[in-house]
This record gives structure tokens, sequence and C-alpha cells, in this order.
């Protein structure tokens, strides 16, 4: 029964499975996904999750093969602000998505969006899935790549079970949350400790701290009324509350410090490459736990054959040198004290066979790269003697196969936040019919300029006409008397004059207002807009290199018409090539304002001067 049950009674019960729990996956596979988190986070920072020494207290090196990997994954795959546009797929959207575009990159940059890709990036190439929040504090929307260390999941299904953050406050902290109880606040402020990990261990030793649990899910609505009736209707909902241990007995003090409905769940996560029954992803570090092992292990056979090998080890019959230990008593000048005609010689304690030892740990590094996807080129190794410039090219370009599929990856992803999260708060901000206001670059002002000019040519032409008529007398218009192709010419060229010289003074400033209607709202034109327009997001690895042959190759070909225009066959074979290439697009030519070219009359020949001879 749920009135036996209270948010924070789900709370201890989730945190306690996310400690001890396991998930099997199949027969043979157990998963632990709070193990596997916590194994990524000591190999990443280079520590043992056996101790740091061996059974006989020797120190136990280790070879750090998983930051390299992590790295190149995050370098791979990274997607930049400049990468996501908006592009209309209907003509009557275009204007709208040019606009969005520019309300995008401002938001991006008012957010700090490209900070945001970059540790989501570099979450996202350590583990394979990252868990982002988006929430609206002020008006705004605050993207936030949420740590795994602070999260509460189902290991199974992340998106239809409940999410929990452990957050941490300071009394001040606690104190400015106005919408948190603040009555259970008080009585929360005198139990603050230190802060611990998901496993129960002291991060530090300041203990000026509130742990609280922020849940979201789809609960019954029994949580917020307190009605019987309620258990079987459920809706999204969000709860903060802590927890105290009782001082006498056994059970708990809880605290609800906030509960309500939201629209949306804050939550969402993404992976480079999904896998089945598990929330967490595998990334670049699980990929190399058996190989970071055997390399452990292989380095630190190794050290302790040396360290052997290092010793002077002495051996003799004598009794006297029982127990003790020559080599940290002998003093510079000591004698010896030795029975006579015993031996006293030293052990062979030199190394042997390291070569196969190193060997055996080279396997497993080139297996680790390997799985990952990562060839020695990529690594900065150069390329053995004789290689062919070819077949390393060729090695990065299948390497960066993979990559390119979980950029794709991170790429629709991006797509589904912009269509979920960011259009639909732009639009919000847009439930106006003002204009709006723009600075822009100058590639954008000529884009928009271009868009704007011929249409309001046109409507400008059209008033002119129909005013025209409006004023023509009965006997003008019976006598044939209109507008003619003539006048149009010269109002379209004074139109278009005019119109030009008023933008030019507004410099790179544009007004720009919904629609001719003044009752038509921003909002109104741009309904279901996140679903007519596409998010192009691009970052896929490129050759450089080939990309500049190719451009040079077309320019070369482009001057040497002359002019002149590419005969059908030859313009079809051209568009293929720079289609296949990526290089630059048919259209983007197409679309290149061409310049009116002078053509040069021949002039006639000078006529020759008349020679005048002299008579002597």
């Amino acid at each position: 029964m749920l009135q036996e049950q209270t948010v924070a009674d789900i709370v201890r019960k989730l945190e306690k499975e996310d400690k001890t729990g396991n998930t099997f996956i199949s027969k043979y596979v157990k998963f632990s996904m709070r193990e596997v988190l916590n194994t990524i986070d000591a190999y990443l920072n280079s520590k043992h999750t056996s101790g740091e020494t061996d059974s006989m207290g020797r120190e136990k090196p280790f070879f750090n093969i998983v930051t390299s990997a992590a790295n190149i994954w995050y370098r791979a795959t990274d997607i930049d602000r400049k990468n996501i546009k908006l592009r209309a797929t209907k003509k009557t959207h275009h204007t709208l998505a040019f606009l969005m575009s520019i309300l995008l990159q401002e938001w991006m940059k008012k957010t700090s969006f490209g900070m945001w890709l970059n540790e989501w990036g570099r979450i996202l190439a350590r583990y394979g899935s990252a868990i982002s929040k988006f929430v609206e504090k002020d008006g705004e929307l605050i993207p936030q790549v949420m740590s795994w260390h602070v999260m509460i999941v189902d290991p199974v299904d992340f998106d239809n079970n409940v999410k929990i953050e452990k957050m941490w406050f300071t009394e001040a902290q606690l104190l400015a949350k106005k919408e948190y109880d603040q009555d259970f606040v008080k009585g929360l402020i005198n139990a603050k400790k230190a802060r611990e990990t998901m496993d129960g261990k002291k991060k530090d030793n300041l203990n000026e701290f509130i742990e609280v649990y922020e849940v979201h899910g789809e609960l019954p609505l029994y949580y917020l009324t307190g009605e019987e009736k309620d258990e079987d209707e459920f809706s999204q909902q969000m709860h903060v509350v802590s927890y105290l241990s009782k001082k006498k007995g056994e059970g708990y003090d809880d605290y609800t410090l906030f509960a309500g409905k939201e629209k949306k769940d804050p939550y969402r996560i993404d992976h480079l490459i999904k896998e089945d029954s598990r929330t967490l992803s595998i990334g670049s570090v699980e990929n190399l736990f058996q190989a970071q092992w055997m390399q452990n292990h292989s380095v630190k056979s190794i050290k302790d054959q040396l360290d052997l090998a290092s010793k002077l080890i002495f051996q003799t019959s004598d009794g006297n040198y029982v127990g003790q230990n020559a080599l940290n008593n002998i003093e510079t000048g000591d004698i010896l004290v030795h029975k006579p005609n015993e031996p006293l010689t030293q052990v062979a304690n030199n190394s042997h066979d390291i070569t196969s030892l190193q060997n055996y740990q080279s396997q497993w590094k080139a297996l680790g790269n390997e799985i990952n996807g990562i060839s020695e080129s990529m690594l900065g190794v150069a390329a053995k003697s004789g290689t062919a410039w070819r077949q390393t090219q060729a090695e990065l370009q299948e390497a960066h196969s993979l990559f390119e599929l979980m950029t794709e990856n991170k790429g629709l992803a991006i797509e589904e936040i912009m269509r979920e999260f960011v259009i639909p708060h732009l639009k919000t901000k847009m439930d106006t019919t003002d204009e709006i206001s723009a600075i822009l670059e100058e590639h954008q002002l000529k884009k928009l300029d271009a868009m704007y000019l011929p249409a309001e040519v046109n409507k400008r032409v059209k008033n002119r006409i129909v005013d025209d008529i409006l004023h023509k007398t009965p006997e003008d218009l019976m006598a044939g008397n209109l507008f003619t192709e003539e006048m149009k010419d010269e109002v379209v060229a004074n139109e278009t004059e005019a119109i030009q010289k008023g933008l030019n003074q507004l410099g790179n400033q544009r007004f720009i207002k919904p629609s001719d209607i003044e009752s038509t709202t921003w909002k109104k034109a741009l309904k279901d807009f996140e679903w007519v327009v596409d998010v192009d997001v691009t970052g896929e690895g490129k050759d450089t290199q080939a990309m500049l042959a190719t451009l040079s190759t077309v320019l070369n070909t482009i001057a040497g018409l002359q002019g002149q225009p590419m005969p059908p066959e030859m313009k079809t074979v051209f568009n293929k090539i720079l289609t296949l290439t990526g290089a630059i697009s048919p259209l983007e030519i197409a679309d290149t304002p061409q310049q009116p070219q002078t053509v040069m009359q021949p002039q006639p020949a000078p006529a020759p001067e008349p020679v005048i001879e002299q008579q002597v």
C-alpha cells in the first residue's frame, strides 16, 4: 500500500540497490553499474581497485593506457557550436529558419552551450553515455551535464524509471532556495555533515553540508494529494526530500522540501553507441578494463624482477650470519668476521626473460587499441620505415569510420535536444507581435537582404499599379492608358535603390516582424516549427588535404572555362564529383552571384594619317 511508503522510502531503497545491486544481462554476464563507474573513475586517475601495494607491501605501478584512448575518442567525436544550424524544409519557412538560427546562436552564446558541448563530449568519450539536465531559471533555459557520481538511476531502463539527483547544500545555499519549505529547511540545518561518495565515504573533512535528494519521474498522484483514490493515477512529478536517522530506535525522520507536477522530465541520456539491456553504454575506458589490468600485471612483474636484480644478495653456511642483513648494517671500513673454510658467495639474482613480459604487454596494448578503433597513427606513433603514405592514410580513414558513426549519433542527439527543449523554449519567448531587432554579421545581412528586397520591391510595384489604376479617369481607362512595362521597370529600379539605401542606413541592424497582419504573433508564425525545420549538425571527421585538392581542381576547372557555360554532360559529372567529396556543394556554386561581364567591343583600326610629301 502506498500509504505505508513515502518518496524518501523510494530514495533509500534505490540508493541501497545502486550500491549493492547487480543486473544479469544474460546467463554469463553480470553487470554492476556502480562498480563499473567506480572502476572507470579509478583507472582515469591511475588508481588500482585492489589497493596501491601488494601482499608484501610493495608499491604497484599503474601503466595508464585508458586516458590517451579517452582523449582520442573525445577529439575524434568533437562537435562545435558552429556546426549546429537550422535549415528550412519549405520556402515559406526560410525567413523563420533564418531568424531562429540567429536566436539559437544568441542562446548558445548566453548559456555557454559550447562549454556544455565540450563537457558532454568528454563524459561520452569516457563513459559511453552522458546524462543531461535542462531546466528553466529566471526565464532562461539552462543546460547542464550531470556527473554519474551524483545520479541514481535504473541500470537497465533509464527513461521509464525514477531519476534521483544527490545534492549537497551549505546552510546559506539551502536558505536561498525560497521555493523549499522553510520550516523543514530550518530543521535540516542542524544536521550538517561531510559530503560523501555514493559508497558512503567522506569526500573531505568539511562538515558543513546538508544532504538533499531531487526526485523526478512518473509517480502516483497520491504522493501529492495523499488521497487513496489517486494511487492509480500517475503524473510527472518532482520531489525534493531529505531524511535523518532517528536518535533513539530504528527509523528515519523524513523531510519533504518541495513537491509538485512538472511538464516534462528534465533529464535525458545520450550514448555514443547504445548497448542493449544497459543504461550505461560501453565507453573507451570500460573497453580497456582487461587490457589495463594485464598492462599493470606485466609492468608489476617486470618491476619485481628489476627490484630483485638491483639487490646484492650473499649466501653462506656460516651460522654467524643467521638473521643478519649485512647490506643494511655494513658501513665503510667494517670488517666481516667469517668462519674459516666457510664460503661467502653472491646469489645469482639477475633478471630473466623480461623480453617475454614486454612482448606480452605489447600484445595486450595492441588488442586494446583494436577494440577501441585506435591506430598507431592516431597516437602520434611514426610509421615504420618503408610504410607507404597511402597505407597510413587508409588506416586513419578506416579508424575514423567508427568515430564518424559516434559523431553521427551525437548529432542525432543534439537534433532531439533542439526539438525537445531548445526550440520550444525559444518559441515561448516570442509570444508577441513586436518587431525583433537583430545585430547581424555581414554574410547574414546579405542573405536576409537578398530575401527581403525582391519581395518588398514586388509589393511596392503592385501598390503603385493599383494606385495608378484607381487614380485613372474613365477616359484614360477607355483609351488604354495603363501602367506600362517601361513605367514598371522604372519603378522597380527606383524602389530597389530606395529600399537598399534605407537598409544601408540601418548598418548591421535589422528589424523583423512576424507578418503584415497586426494580430499575428511570432508564436503563431512558429507553430510546429520544430517539426518543419531540419536541425543540421555537422562535425564528422574530414580529410582536409583531399578537400583542398578537390577545391583546387574545381578552381582550375572553372578558371579554364573563362566564363563559358559548361556542357551538360560535363556539368553532371562535375556536380557528382563535388557531391561525393563533400568539399563544396554544387548549390553553393550555383547560388554564387554572378558579376555581369563586360564584353569588349572590337574597336575599328584608326585611319592612317595622310602622308604629305614635301617637294624640293
